[in-house]
């Protein structure tokens, strides 16, 4: 199972961003082995469908659940289709360690 983290940036003590799919990074947690990698957003600059482009990406790599800020309507309606739990934090001003220090207690 893995859980993603939209990230404004590519190590843990970047602050979240709240948004999904414009987000810079993603902070992928393989939840039985607490290790984290990052990737990029190749879709952060899109002109257009972001959202679910990101949200075909997380169904791809296998995640289970997605902790962001906001979900636009085609992707909240893509990743439920594919059982795949949303999280919204609207806190923006966390780093990405504090939450997965959460995520772990």
């Amino acid at each position: 199972m893995k859980t993603v983290i939209t990230s404004k940036g590519d190590n843990p003590k970047a602050n979240f961003d709240p948004r999904f799919g414009r987000a810079g990074w993603f902070c992928i947690i393989d939840d039985e082995t607490g290790k984290s990698t990052f990737i990029e957003n190749d879709q952060a600059e899109s002109t257009g469908g972001a959202g679910v482009k990101v949200a075909e990406k997380m169904v791809e790599i296998g995640v289970t659940k997605v902790i962001s800020g906001d979900f636009g309507p085609k992707a909240k309606e893509l990743l439920d289709k594919f059982n795949i739990q949303m999280v919204i934090i609207t806190d923006d001003h966390q780093s990405i360690k504090e939450i997965i220090s959460r995520l772990t207690n």
